[in-house]
């Protein structure tokens, strides 16, 4: 399938936007939905759709918090936004709801991340059981800037050269948990210079998708990861070179935002950066996380 043809599934249209040479490709946009009104016969298509091609785009979507969360709820019980940098647990009357943003109101943060740019990972993969699927709803958006990039994992998996995928399969990775993809410093945690000390989880290094079947690469953060049973520099040196394969530019797409945009990706098989953007501009985004367990070792 090119990225100049669609499914066609009732009144959904399922554009590829991103060719892949062996796979259905990274991200498509779905239309001629409303998400605040869909069967159980448009989440089936839209559950196939998320599956086949990992990151969906839904533009011009009218979401209040409930009909956001309602619609995240369709793909499993929903995370508890984290603790933002500035101590509040809840940044709207949903506990549900994290919100995105550079903006200060009475001299308070209303969201997290602010202006920076948010380097490459994978979303809560410190935890023992990250989540499967985040959401990410435009409310405000600057007028340059922000952009939001994916990394097909599959693809990065599949393109290793053969030595480097053999020594990787059976590796196990530490996935830091002091740093949030802003590069704060996360609540309660006290940074330390040595990776093998740091808070975290080990994941496998390659993981087989629980939906698709597929084999990928699963990273998390490249601040602060080890290779377990490694030394730091052999662990370093091994991680940069499946780091720089990775985020090649042929396995990426990315998202420049409008308001109204609905994106959802697949927290298991993607990776997904921010640019940084003005920070005399405005960037209100509100996000859902759908709970999950870490993907099986391939």
């Amino acid at each position: 399938m090119s990225s100049q043809t669609a499914d066609v599934l009732g009144s959904i249209r399922v554009r590829p936007l991103h060719a892949a040479p062996a796979s259905p490709g990274l991200g498509a946009e779905i239309t001629g939905v409303d998400l605040r009104a869909i069967d159980d016969t448009d989440f089936a298509t839209i559950h196939r759709a998320w599956v086949d091609h990992q990151v969906l785009l839904f533009r011009g979507q009218s979401l209040s918090d409930p009909d956001l969360a309602a619609f995240s709820r369709r793909f499993g019980d929903l995370d508890h936004a984290p603790i933002q940098e500035n101590g509040q647990t809840i940044a709207s009357f949903m506990p549900e709801i994290y919100v995105v943003s550079n903006v200060i109101e009475n001299g308070v943060a209303i969201g997290s991340l602010g202006y920076g740019e948010a380097v490459w990972h994978t979303d809560m993969s410190y935890l023992r059981s990250p989540p499967k699927a985040s959401m990410l709803y435009a409310l405000e958006i600057p007028p340059t800037g922000g952009d939001t990039s994916f990394v097909d994992m599959y693809e990065a998996f599949e393109a290793l050269p053969p030595s480097l995928r053999d020594r990787a399969l059976g590796l196990r990775v530490k996935h830091d948990g002091t740093y949030n993809s802003g590069g704060y410093v996360r609540q309660g945690v006290t940074p330390t210079d040595d990776p093998r000390d740091a808070p975290g989880t080990m994941h496998p290094l390659v993981c087989t998708h629980p939906d698709s079947g597929r084999r990928m690469l699963y990273l998390g953060r490249r601040r602060m990861a080890w290779l377990e049973g490694f030394g730091l520099a052999e662990s370093e040196a091994l991680l940069d070179e499946i780091w720089a394969h990775a985020t090649r530019k042929q396995f990426v797409w990315t998202h420049e935002w409008r308001v109204g945009d609905l994106v959802l990706w697949d927290n298991r098989c993607t990776m997904h950066r921010r640019d940084p953007f003005d920070e005399k501009t405005r960037r209100v985004m509100h996000r859902t996380q759908v709970k999950g367990a870490a993907p099986p070792a391939a």
